[in-house]
């Protein structure tokens, strides 16, 4: 049986309304991430998604019939949640279905992508088709090999128990009991705003090199905003967890380190001042500080942007880049991250890549076009927001080692200069490396001590330079479980960041003149 879009939503509403009673309708064995073999993974997908071997064959016959060096078909069909806590009390609730396919011709520097949102042999022949015509070879048309390889992933997200066996109703008190933690830690609280998120997708891959894949994939994210008011003055801030985990993620000592994190930064900022700027040293703070390092460097390792030469680091490759303590690295394979990958979407494992390596620029990040470009084998970063989309370098979990220092051995060699603490937003040229981003909350640096609460200011600079001026890098890394979203080229994608301190010997402070 084929199907088309109007019958995976009917199917997909009568998975969540069953969920309510009853067990997840898509079997407990693959509901729990990665517990099967994977020849019995691809024959649940092949059923899942009602197409056969033939099927698949057929359509990616039709991809490469314009001569085209190479065809693959990536299947998606996810759940969406979402719980909302407002004014004291879970008022809100959202869900959404997503299926479809895409399909993808290369040929040569041409690349073709058409999707369709039915699975009908009708549809899936005329996206194929519609790439063919795009990615236009020079050469008589290929035939797809045999799909006889069945992809061997890693499994770095094995869950529990699956978010569409658990209802709504047993969601809810987890928000009810983060709003009463967060409101009995401060009087000063005079509202929360909460969300649980979750999400399931199963994802199913195949190529004209005869290579199949199914991976399942969770994500769950827990947030609150909370707003205190100290008279007439009114602050907020915010504390969040995200990872790949089923609803074993949800536990009392997550809602008391997700409130205590959101009264700690909110009641921060009613002692913060805007400091004077200028040009000073910057002490990163370990975790959050990752998000600078992975906008204002990471994306200029993104292979895509060194192939067409528009990243600085285009011509450094094995060239010495920064202080050699320093080892960056993006990793697909940290259990349980938001940023982890057992296979990409591309049928690449999710692997472990060192950037940086004592200094030296050592890889790029590459999808399967870079990866030819350069002629070598991928390191797994070929990632895609959805089936809408082709694939195209991206991060993972881009994160900073540990170095040689404490924070504190940092801190007291600076005499007049700032510790950002909390970062929110930036923006960044890709190109030249210039970055702009504000930082929440931290402290200014003070005869090497900690003094005042800052607030509200931005850090100007530019990333390969930003590197370059590391001169101490602390043994306290920590990663930011946060709910990072990575945009490029109009795709999010879900992503971690994280770092230990380091000491940035000259940074421009946008504050008080």
């Amino acid at each position: 049986m084929k199907y088309n879009r109007r019958d995976f939503i009917k199917t997909g509403g009568m998975v969540m309304l069953g969920s309510l009673a009853s067990p997840s309708l898509f079997g407990n064995a693959l509901a729990h991430g990665g517990k099967v073999d994977q020849a019995t993974g691809i024959m649940y997908a092949l059923n899942h998604f009602g197409v056969s071997e033939n099927d698949l064959k057929k359509v990616l016959t039709a991809a490469l019939e314009k001569g085209g060096d190479y065809a693959d078909l990536y299947f998606e069909h996810s759940f969406r949640n979402n719980v909302g806590l407002q004014d004291g009390a879970v008022n809100r609730a959202s869900s959404n279905i997503d299926f479809g396919v895409g399909v993808r011709v290369l040929a040569g520097d041409q690349t073709g992508y058409a999707y369709v949102e039915n699975v009908t042999m009708e549809e899936m022949l005329n996206a194929a088709r519609t790439a063919a015509r795009i990615a236009t070879g020079t050469v008589s048309a290929k035939k797809p090999v045999d799909l006889t390889e069945k992809k061997d992933k890693g499994d770095y997200y094995s869950i529990q128990t699956s978010w569409d066996e658990i209802a709504v109703k047993e969601k809810m008190p987890y928000l009810q009991k983060l709003n009463d933690k967060i409101f009995a830690l401060d009087n000063r609280v005079n509202k929360v705003m909460a969300s649980l998120g979750d999400t399931t997708s199963h994802i199913f891959f195949c190529n004209s090199e005869g290579l199949m894949y199914y991976d399942y994939r969770p994500m769950v994210t827990l947030s609150a905003m909370c707003i205190m008011q100290e008279n007439d003055k009114i602050e907020n801030s915010y504390a969040a967890r995200a990872f790949r985990m089923g609803t074993e993620f949800l536990t009392d000592e997550l809602i008391d380190e997700v409130a205590q994190e959101a009264i700690k930064k909110t009641s921060i900022l009613f002692q913060a001042i805007k400091p004077k700027g200028g040009e000073m040293p910057v002490v990163m703070g370990a975790g959050g500080s990752g998000i600078l390092l992975h906008e204002a460097i990471g994306h200029a390792f993104e292979a895509d942007f060194n192939r067409k030469n528009t990243s600085i680091f285009s011509d450094l490759l094995n060239k010495k880049v920064c202080n050699e303590h320093i080892n960056v690295v993006d990793d697909g394979t940290i259990p349980f991250n938001r940023g982890s990958v057992n296979v990409d979407d591309e049928g690449v494992n999710g692997q472990k890549t060192y950037i940086v390596k004592e200094g030296i620029l050592t890889s790029y990040l590459h999808d399967r076009i870079s990866a030819q470009h350069y002629g070598i084998p991928s390191t797994g970063n070929g990632r895609r927001e959805s089936f809408r989309h082709m694939p195209i370098p991206r991060m993972r979990a881009t994160y900073m080692e540990a170095g040689n220092v404490t924070e504190e051995e940092m801190i007291s060699t600076v005499k007049k200069g700032i510790y950002a603490a909390t970062f929110t937003n930036g923006q960044v040229q890709i190109g030249a490396g210039d970055f702009t981003f504000f930082v929440k909350d931290g402290y200014l640096i003070e005869d090497g001590k900690l003094t005042q609460p800052i607030k509200d200011i931005n850090i100007i600079g530019n990333g390969p330079k930003a590197l370059a001026d590391i001169t101490m890098v602390g043994n306290n890394y920590k990663m930011d479980n946060g709910t990072w979203t990575c945009g490029k080229d109009g795709q999010s994608c879900p992503v971690t960041c994280g770092m230990p301190s380091a000491l940035v010997s000259k940074l421009t402070v946008g504050g008080e003149s």
